[in-house]
């Protein structure tokens, strides 16, 4: 943890009432937003898994298809075999991903979206198509502040 930083806003001390249930903000909670500070509440530990690249990219290849390992790995550039297996492994037991094992010599796995992790894809596909519509709004704020900054520096 960085230096300065706490593990327990003291702005949010006394926000997790007993008896509340750990993601629902008590009553009279002046931020409701403040999820990733409940005690108990998985949300930002779900949104991590599911927001990072390799499960995005993952979600996106298995839309309404079954793929085998070596084929995630050959379309994913860059993901290690490791980093694949994990994403792979988290994405089943949050069951998002079902995977399937065929008796054959030598084994036959594939993966596929759940009906869960469908629903994921939806929402994921509503991201890129926002990124798409205005990526040269943001390429145009990062110009101009790269330009600012490089002014600053000077």
């Amino acid at each position: 943890m960085e230096e300065g930083t706490s593990k327990s806003p003291s702005h949010l001390e006394g926000t997790v009432i007993a008896g509340t249930p750990p993601c629902e903000a008590p009553a009279g909670d002046p931020d409701p937003f403040q999820w990733d500070t409940r005690e108990g509440c998985e949300v930002r530990q779900i949104l991590d898994r599911v927001a990072d690249k390799w499960s995005l990219l993952v979600i996106a290849l298995l839309d309404r298809r079954k793929l085998r390992f070596t084929q995630l790995k050959r379309e994913i550039d860059g993901v290690s075999q490791r980093m694949l297996t994990v994403t792979l492994r988290q994405l089943e037991r949050d069951g998002l991903v079902e995977r399937t094992v065929h008796a054959v010599v030598p084994p036959r796995v594939e993966y596929e979206l759940t009906p869960l992790g469908g629903t994921l894809h939806t929402t994921i596909r509503s991201l890129v198509t926002w990124t798409e519509e205005h990526q040269g709004e943001i390429a145009a704020a990062r110009a101009g502040y790269d330009a600012r900054a490089s002014q600053e520096n000077h």
